[in-house]
C-alpha cells in the first residue's frame, strides 16, 4: 500500500519553475535561519542534477526530445537562465558542474527547429556583462569562462563582446598570474577570434590599431612563454584565415611587426620559433611589400638564409 502514495516525479516544467523559485530564495539573502537556507540550497542542488538528467539521460535510458524541448522552453521564457547564472557564486563546486553542463546542453537545444538560446540571448546580451568580468574573480573565473565560451557558440553574443570594452580588459586577463585562469581566458580569447569569421573580420578591420598594438607589445612581447606561445599560434590563425586577408596584408606591410616576428624566429623554445616562421613566410611572400621591409630582408638576406637552413622543421 506504500507505494500507492509515492509522489509523482514533477514535470519537466515543473522542475524548471520550483528552481527558478528556489534561485530567488537564493539570492533574495532575506533567510536569516542558516538550517532553513541549507536546506533549500541542497533542494537546488538536487533540482540542477534533476534537469541534467533529463537534458543527457540517467546512463541507461536516453533523454526525451519532447521532454527537452518543454524544459527549454520553459526555461528561457521566464529568465531563469539569468537567475541561475547570478546563483553560481553560492553553490558548491558539483552543482557548479552540473549547472555549467545544463547550460551547455541548452544552448543546443531546438524547438520547433528554433534554438531558443540563440534568441534568448539576442534579447539579453547584457548577460556577457556578468559572464566575462567572472576572470577577475578566481572562485567563479572557471565555471564563467566555460558559459561564456558556450555563449560566444551564438554570432550576435560574440559580436556583442568583440565590440564592447570586455575585448581590452581580456590583455590583462590573459596574463593572470593564475596559470589556470589565463589558460581559460585564452580558450575564450581564442573563441571571440575565430568562430564567427566575418564578425572577426569586420572586429578587425574597424579595430586594427589599438588591438595588434596591444597584441605586440602585450602578449607577442610577454616575458611569460605561455603568453607567447598562444599568442604567435592564435595571430597565425587569424592571418591565415581568408576571411582576414585585407588585415593579414596590412599586418605584413609593416616594418615594426616584421622586427617582432625576426625577434621571435631566435626565441630560444622551438615551438614559438615554428609558429613564428609560419607568420614571418607571409612577409617574404608579400607581393607589396614596402620599400623598408623588403631592406631589412635584403640586408639581412645572408643570415636568414643561414638561418632557415639550419631550421629543421621537423625537429622543431
Amino acid at each position: 500500500m506504500k507505494g500507492l502514495f509515492k509522489s509523482k516525479p514533477p514535470t519537466p516544467v515543473e522542475l524548471v519553475q520550483q528552481t527558478r523559485e528556489l534561485l530567488a530564495y537564493a539570492l533574495s539573502n532575506t533567510e536569516t535561519r542558516e538550517r532553513k537556507r541549507t536546506e533549500k540550497i541542497a533542494e537546488l542542488d538536487k533540482l540542477i542534477l534533476d534537469i541534467r538528467t533529463v537534458l543527457y539521460g540517467d546512463g541507461q535510458v536516453e533523454p526525451s526530445s519532447d521532454a527537452c524541448a518543454q524544459l527549454t522552453k520553459e526555461f528561457f521564457q521566464q529568465d531563469t537562465f539569468r537567475l541561475l547564472i547570478l546563483c553560481l557564486p553560492t553553490l558548491n563546486s558539483g552543482a557548479r558542474q552540473n549547472a555549467t553542463h545544463v547550460i551547455a546542453n541548452l544552448q543546443r537545444q531546438r524547438v520547433n527547429s528554433k534554438l531558443i538560446a540563440s534568441e534568448y540571448l539576442e534579447n539579453n546580451l547584457d548577460i556577457m556583462d556578468i559572464l566575462i568580468p567572472g576572470y577577475e574573480d578566481s572562485d567563479i573565473a572557471w565555471t564563467y569562462g566555460s558559459i561564456s565560451r558556450e555563449c560566444i557558440r551564438h554570432q550576435s553574443v560574440a559580436k556583442y563582446v568583440l565590440v564592447s570594452e570586455h575585448m581590452k580588459k581580456f590583455f590583462d586577463y590573459l596574463q593572470n598570474p593564475n596559470f589556470d585562469i589565463a589558460s581559460d581566458a585564452q580558450a575564450t580569447f581564442k573563441e571571440l577570434l575565430i568562430r564567427h569569421k566575418s564578425t572577426v573580420a569586420g572586429f578587425l578591420s574597424a579595430n586594427y590599431d589599438w588591438f595588434f598594438q596591444e597584441y605586440n607589445s602585450q602578449l607577442l612581447q610577454s616575458e611569460s612563454y605561455i603568453t607567447r606561445r598562444h599568442a604567435i599560434k592564435l595571430l597565425g590563425d587569424m592571418l591565415l584565415d581568408r576571411s582576414n586577408a585585407s588585415v593579414m596584408v596590412r599586418y605584413v606591410s609593416s616594418l615594426d611587426n616584421m622586427r617582432i616576428m625576426m625577434n621571435l624566429l631566435r626565441d630560444s623554445k622551438k615551438t614559438i620559433k615554428l609558429d613564428t616562421f609560419h607568420v614571418f613566410k607571409l612577409f617574404v611572400a608579400n607581393q607589396n611589400k614596402p620599400p623598408e621591409i623588403i631592406s631589412i630582408l635584403v640586408t639581412n638576406r645572408s643570415k636568414l638564409l643561414r638561418f632557415f637552413s639550419e631550421f629543421n622543421i621537423d625537429k622543431v
